[in-house]
């Protein structure tokens, strides 16, 4: 099986021209006409990422954030970022990324498999992309809602979330003493899709990177449940196993063992 074999199958399921305009999703380094043994499937692409991939004896990496964003201008050895492109480079490994592109596709996207993992029905964009529009097969836009099938307690949900997507912590705003029914999702930092969940009458919801200020802005009207970025988008990469194996059943692809989280707790 080639590279682009693999690269070509995802970007069915989420073209790179629905990916950001900050974004740099896709082959950041290999040769898509390259043979591919295996893949490994990570969150993040880091130098133990690859170091675990050599281990396992596979030639691509497929992350869901990208190694590279910028220009890279001076290769340092000392910065992870080089580290990581030195290493696939002296040993051949592929290195591809698909990041907002599966963020804002509702089929198959990070946000639908979040709101799976919780038991959502009904589920829709949250923030409709202008694209969709002209687009007739995807559904596109930032973020999902849909709603529990039974309303739950509000610390009955969020005892649910952390069993759900194996949290160890939820930050959160004060609890309304209500029944939440009706759910918004946003992977990863979704502060900017609050004002959306609030006038589509959400009554939790689930993201990450909220910073102190941003908190008032629930004013009252929502629960925020902020749970982690990497915890937030963990389950993309069980996605994307999913996706490889089914369609390529005899493909070595393998999901990291490697906890890439940069954040702590104690």
């Amino acid at each position: 099986m080639k590279v682009k074999e693999v690269t070509t199958y995802l970007e069915d399921i989420a073209p790179l021209r629905f990916q950001e305009k900050y974004d740099n999703a896709g082959l950041i380094y290999g040769d898509p006409n390259m043979d591919v043994n295996g893949a490994l499937i990570s969150l993040d692409c880091t130098p133990d990422i690859i170091d675990e991939a050599i281990s396992l004896g596979v030639n691509m990496v497929i992350s869901h954030h990208p190694i590279v964003f910028k220009g890279i201008k001076q290769f340092r050895p000392n910065y992870y970022v080089d580290q990581t492109i030195i290493k696939a480079i002296k040993n051949d490994i592929a290195i591809y990324a698909i990041h907002t592109n599966l963020d804002n596709v509702l089929r198959c996207g990070v946000n639908e498999k979040i709101a799976s993992k919780i038991g959502l029905e009904n589920i829709d964009i949250l923030r409709p992309s202008p694209l969709d529009r002209m687009e007739t097969e995807y559904t596109l836009g930032a973020g999902v809602i849909g709603d529990l099938h039974t309303p739950m307690d509000e610390q009955v949900l969020l005892d649910h979330l952390k069993h759900s997507l194996h949290l160890q912590v939820i930050k959160h705003t004060a609890l309304l003493g209500a029944q939440a029914k009706k759910i918004a999702i946003c992977g990863g930092s979704g502060s900017f899709l609050l004002s959306d969940a609030i006038r589509q009458g959400a009554d939790v919801y689930i993201s990450a990177d909220f910073k102190y200020h941003e908190y008032f802005d629930a004013n009252g009207q929502i629960l925020i449940a902020d749970i982690g970025h990497y915890e937030s988008e963990y389950s993309t990469i069980e996605l994307l196993f999913e996706l490889l194996t089914q369609k390529f059943p005899k493909f070595a692809a393998h999901s990291t063992k490697v906890v890439t989280n940069p954040v702590n707790y104690c």
